[in-house]
């Protein structure tokens, strides 16, 4: 995918306003990975991976054995692939994760596809690269439970293999930051972008069947999906990569109180502490302002990507919804009403044809590498249609409740988005009609 010069442009200036980095012209030229798949933008990987960390082949491999090697947590028992295993798409398949001693934590293991394209990292945004993020939960007691930095470099220190192996690839005996660049450079190689949805999106009509082409006009029309998931050229990744308050959290928290209490425990700036409060107390539901102390942060938690989202549930920041019908309830009546609840949520008044069409389509944007666990996993999703604790259908109708008027719907005769094609430019390819028969 080539995308314009003047969205290359855009897209730079946005990504380097977030990261606070240097501009384009100053950073040094990062060699392309040859299988960048057509999902990947080729300018947004150059953006996204700093010269110095590029992932070269002895990093990654090196990032590749501690990533899987459970002797970085305290009893030998998780590493890091427990909560990112291949083959869940880089998650645990759990609603919450659970780390040393059959530990829980109070938040879902996003998966770290794409994740090197992240603005920043984790659900609320407390790391700002990759790096950071894979310190952490080597750190976290609930999670691989090691008490400090020290600890952890006596350990790698006292494995024969590994004094070689950081010798070789950094030139010097082991520490800490040398770790987690290795465990980011294995990271930096997760990226994804090879799904039907792509073959489709660059023209070949018949990727989509009739009710995913259909969903995909939803998702940018009634459905509203595209309000903070766009799928173009400068958000390829269908995240806005911004926190948003959408009343997950709002089932079980009185935020005004919480949030007062959290000012008087939170010290600023302390990234380990806000990693402890989010993971192991009731302030988790704070979300994003753990990070900002900003009260319009109240409950806000990161966009996710919606790349590989058939095979990433249980779905949001607590694992809370099962399906992604159960995800389309949620937004089909407007989130849970809350103080904070983010102005962009409103009741969409989806039909059940049309939450099956929008379910449809969002199946498309898994990589085909995992098509057979995809459709074991759409089977089960679908064995629990029937069981929808979030629908709520009078105030998605609008017959009861008061969370405003529908969105416009577009008319497709005139301008259909599922005929849009590469990131905002027509298809060669019209797709046949998305009209039900």
């Amino acid at each position: 995918m080539r995308p314009p010069c003047g969205v290359a442009l855009s897209l730079a200036v946005l990504l380097f306003a977030q990261s606070g980095q240097a501009q384009p012209a100053e950073r040094k030229a990062v060699s392309l990975p040859a299988d960048l798949p057509p999902g990947v933008s080729k300018v947004l990987w150059k953006l996204s991976v700093p010269a110095n960390l590029a992932p070269t082949p002895e990093r990654v491999l090196l990032g590749e054995k501690l990533f899987n090697d459970q002797r970085l947590s305290v009893d030998n028992t998780v590493s890091c692939a427990t909560c990112h295993d291949a083959r869940f798409g880089f998650t645990d398949a759990k609603p919450v994760s659970e780390g040393v001693k059959g530990q829980k934590v109070t938040r879902n293991s996003p998966t770290l596809l794409n994740a090197l394209f992240s603005a920043s990292q984790f659900w609320d945004g407390r790391a700002s690269t990759l790096e950071d993020q894979a310190k952490l939960p080597i750190l976290n007691p609930r999670e691989m439970g090691m008490p400090d930095e020290a600890a952890v470099v006596a350990k790698v220190k006292a494995i024969p293999e590994y004094v070689r192996d950081f010798q070789k690839v950094f030139g010097r005996e082991v520490n800490f930051d040398d770790l987690a660049t290795a465990i980011a450079a294995f990271e930096r190689t997760l990226y994804s972008g090879n799904a039907r949805f792509d073959r489709f999106i660059t023209g070949d009509a018949k990727a989509l069947t009739a009710a995913e082409r259909r969903g995909w006009a939803l998702f940018n029309g009634k459905a509203r999906c595209n309000a903070c998931h766009a799928g173009n050229v400068v958000s390829p990744l269908f995240s806005d990569q911004k926190f948003h308050n959408i009343g997950i959290a709002a089932h079980k928290q009185d935020f005004v109180k919480l949030a007062r209490e959290a000012l008087k425990v939170v010290r600023t700036g302390d990234e380990q502490q806000i990693d402890e409060l989010a993971l192991e107390t009731r302030f988790s539901e704070l979300g994003r302002f753990l990070v900002t102390k900003q009260e319009n942060d109240v409950g806000a938690f990161k966009t996710p990507t919606l790349r590989n989202i058939a095979i990433t549930g249980p779905y949001m920041h607590d694992g809370s919804l099962a399906t992604l019908w159960d995800v389309m309830d949620h937004y089909n009546k407007g989130g849970v009403p809350n103080p904070y609840l983010d102005g962009g949520m409103q009741r969409l008044g989806l039909t059940e044809g049309e939450i099956d069409d929008v379910v449809a389509f969002l199946n498309t944007l898994t990589d085909e590498q995992f098509a057979k666990y995809a459709t074991r996993e759409q089977a089960r999703q679908r064995g629990l249609k029937n069981k929808r604790p979030e629908r709520d259908t009078a105030v998605a109708m609008g017959k009861k409740g008061n969370l405003g008027d529908l969105a416009p719907n577009p008319d497709l005769s005139v301008k259909n988005p599922a005929d849009i094609g590469v990131y905002g430019t027509e298809t060669l390819v019209k797709p046949a009609s998305t009209s039900r028969p």
